[in-house]
């Protein structure tokens, strides 16, 4: 089949195939342009996600960083975009690995102790399982200034908590501090990071699992068990404190306060007997005889009422018998 302008061959077995040096060069010319808008549109023209940020480089150099939605770019490779996940929190598994999360976690079977077993300030093994969670808060640092950040991540973080680890007590690892250990060490990674302008912001350090190894686990049960008895012990023994010592106290007292009461009767009492001996000596001195015989009849009348029989002797008296009989029988 031939036209005026332009001739097509077609191969029998392959009737899609045609001999392009055939094809005028208006058709040739249209198709490169095509082509090369094509190419345009799809090198030129690029979307960032909304939790994404772009980052361009010209040649291989850094020009500048483009936030989320539709963004242009120069064509055919001049610049090239790298999209950073800046808003995803990633996280770095240690002492374990997490095959499948969800309700029905599932776990690497095998151990990590080259990463997990760490030696305490007491000279005891203590294995820790921890996770830390990052941002991307610089993607120009991020990509430029460290070779490989996850890698990074990984060794700063385990040298911190070693670190943490080895100024603490085997019990302050495991029981006391895990809180504080947790917080001190993501400051201690922040701050090398930092230093080495990661572009990363650590979020949080959450310790997982903190126990003593395999091997020794039985025996630092049984002191775990010899120390919460003896904290029972204490408690009850606190306890009892605190009821019997109150009440010695009050009855401590109590007593002080009868003494006090009982002193400042005999003082009243010595004073009032004072007053009193101080008044009558008073009216002694101004009618001596007249005291003397009010003070000897009202002696007198105090010790006769507990005589059963009273004899009167008169001196006086020249008779045979110089006394009168006054018993009570009479």
């Amino acid at each position: 089949m031939s036209n005026d302008n332009e001739e097509v061959v077609v191969d029998g077995n392959n009737p899609y195939s045609y001999d392009l040096k055939n094809l005028p060069i208006r058709k040739i010319k249209i198709i490169a342009f095509v082509v090369v808008g094509l190419l345009f549109v799809l090198t030129c023209f690029f979307t960032i996600d909304p939790d994404e940020m772009g980052v361009i480089q010209r040649f291989g150099r850094h020009v500048r960083t483009v936030e989320p939605g539709l963004n242009m770019r120069l064509p055919f490779g001049i610049e090239r975009v790298t999209k950073v996940r800046v808003k995803t929190v990633f996280r770095e598994e240690f002492g374990f690995r997490t095959l499948q999360q969800g309700i029905s976690a599932r776990y690497a079977a095998r151990s990590f102790d080259e990463e997990s077993l760490m030696l305490t300030g007491d000279l005891n093994i203590a294995s820790l399982e921890w996770i830390v969670q990052y941002q991307i808060q610089d993607p120009v640092a991020f990509l430029f200034n460290v070779r490989n950040v996850r890698e990074t991540i990984r060794n700063l973080s385990e040298a911190t908590m070693r670190q943490i680890v080895g100024d603490r007590s085997i019990d302050e690892v495991i029981i006391l501090g895990r809180q504080e250990i947790a917080w001190e060490s993501m400051l201690l990674l922040q701050a090398l990071l930092d230093k080495y302008n990661t572009g990363i912001v650590i979020r949080t350090i959450n310790l997982q699992n903190v126990v003593p190894p395999v091997a020794v686990q039985p025996a630092f049960n049984e002191v775990n068990s010899a120390m919460q008895e003896e904290e029972r012990i204490v408690n009850e023994a606190h306890q009892e404190y605190n009821r019997i010592i109150p009440q010695a106290r009050g009855i401590a007292l109590q007593t002080v306060e009868q003494a006090h009461g009982y002193a400042v009767n005999r003082v009243n009492s010595a004073r009032g007997d004072a007053g009193k001996f101080i008044a009558m000596h008073d009216q002694y001195r101004l009618a001596r005889n007249v005291t003397r015989q009010r003070m000897y009849l009202e002696t007198m009348e105090q010790v006769l009422q507990n005589v059963e029989r009273i004899y009167i002797v008169d001196e006086d008296q020249r008779s045979v018998i110089p006394f009168l009989d006054m018993g009570r029988g009479r």
